[in-house]
């Protein structure tokens, strides 16, 4: 696609100015090498923070000369098109009209924005996320002058001292030949420290078992002293506090957008799992570790959160009969195998998560709070963030029926119905 053809299909034909003037996105994709797509809100202090420090990078940015080379684009998810029209007023960059809704929402369900403000960098001629964390970018790199912000390998970011806490230091090279597991935490953080606590327990059961792994812990603590505190109950290896720097870098080049997070590396540096938390909380054991994605997951407590991270196919069955779980992840893991295999190809995140929903108490409240029936099985698409729900109603679940949901979902045939 070429980059024009891909602007224009992401973005509509017309955009608006702070002046609510109409810009032909034609013209103003040729020129394109880098489209900044900022998500945010006008009802959001974050959000409207953000906008300055945006704005006076931008302003900046834009006196380069490759300046033209850059252009930014506001995602808005604000309700009332007053507040919209006034966020908009203080913007030097083009919007989405407020009337996209519809476009929108791809947007964020398809670069997977799971909160705001957020701020992404693409490759116009593709449409791939060359930078994730575009909020550090303009913190870090006030003048632009590691344009276009492309990702580094992990080796060369990593690349220096480690600390053990015995306070032995270490180099980076030490990695070589590992799985590693990256986790961004800090200890003013509960849900950090719950997980630490098992992650410490999963450290020691992979170590024992003679595989090659090494976590690196990146912190987000809010002192060295909170840091030394957390770091004392830790076997692996930490980036220093001190190397404000680094840990930046390595929170832009994973697109780090909230803690805990732990990313399983192959010993290539390549990303196994973003979902190494999730991972690591289903499966104590250890078992399935280096923890490859599955095509299917079954609902839990511990992966629901999930749900909120796009569309996501959810078959719903009884699961008193031990062998129905197990059946219905065999019904739809050629689709979804499909789909990811599709998508990777064009390096591209899945359009569409799929899981298998049994009978307990997280099921019945998704159930309620989605209010869908009480049958089962029962397949369906659910939509959070765009409080849509898509349900098939049929007697029979067969291959035949999941396929054509899926793609009539996908070509959008389908009507939803409020969540």
């Amino acid at each position: 696609m070429s980059g024009s053809g891909f602007v224009l299909e992401a973005l509509g034909e017309k955009l608006v100015n702070a002046e609510r003037a109409e810009v032909d996105t034609q013209a103003l994709a040729s020129r394109l090498s880098l489209l900044g797509l900022f998500f945010g809100c006008g009802a959001s202090a974050p959000c409207r923070q953000l906008c300055g420090s945006l704005a006076d990078f931008y302003s900046r940015f834009r006196q380069s000369e490759r300046g033209p080379k850059l252009e930014v684009v506001f995602v808005s998810s604000d309700q009332d098109p007053k507040q919209w029209q006034d966020f908009v007023r203080d913007m030097p960059w083009l919007a989405l009209p407020f009337k996209e809704k519809h476009r929108k929402l791809k947007l964020w369900n398809k670069y997977r924005i799971s909160n705001i403000p957020s701020l992404i960098f693409l490759d116009a001629s593709t449409g791939k996320v060359v930078c994730r964390n575009g909020l550090l970018v303009i913190r870090d790199d006030p003048e632009g002058l590691e344009f276009p912000w492309g990702p580094k390998p992990f080796s060369e970011v990593i690349a220096g001292p480690l600390l053990r806490t015995s306070g032995q230091s270490l180099d980076s090279n030490a990695l070589e030949g590992n799985y590693v597991g990256v986790y961004f935490s800090a200890h003013w953080c509960p849900p950090c420290r719950s997980l630490t606590r098992v992650l410490v327990e999963s450290y020691r059961k992979i170590k024992e078992s003679g595989q090659k792994f090494e976590i690196v812990f990146v912190s987000a603590d809010r002192s060295e002293d909170s840091f030394k505190q957390y770091f004392n109950e830790m076997p692996w290896l930490a980036v220093p506090y001190s190397d404000e720097s680094r840990r930046s870098r390595l929170n832009r080049l994973y697109g780090i957008q909230g803690i805990p997070t732990l990313i399983v590396l192959d010993p290539q540096g390549d990303v196994i799992t973003r979902q190494g938390r999730v991972e690591v909380l289903n499966d104590p054991e250890c078992k399935e570790f280096p923890w490859h994605p599955k095509p299917v997951l079954e609902l839990t407590d511990s992966n629901a959160v999930q749900l909120n991270e796009g569309p996501c196919l959810v078959l719903f069955v009884d699961s008193e009969d031990d062998g129905e779980s197990e059946a219905a992840k065999q019904l739809i893991q050629p689709i979804a195998e499909k789909i990811i295999v599709q998508h990777k190809a064009k390096d591209e995140e899945p359009p569409l998560l799929f899981f298998v929903a049994g009978e307990d108490d997280m099921t019945d409240s998704l159930r309620d709070y989605t209010n869908l029936p009480e049958a089962a099985p029962l397949l369906t698409i659910l939509d959070m963030s765009a409080r849509a729900k898509y349900v098939m109603d049929v007697e029979e679940i067969t291959p035949e029926v999941v396929d054509t949901f899926v793609s009539d979902f996908l070509a959008e045939k389908l009507k939803p119905e409020p969540i």
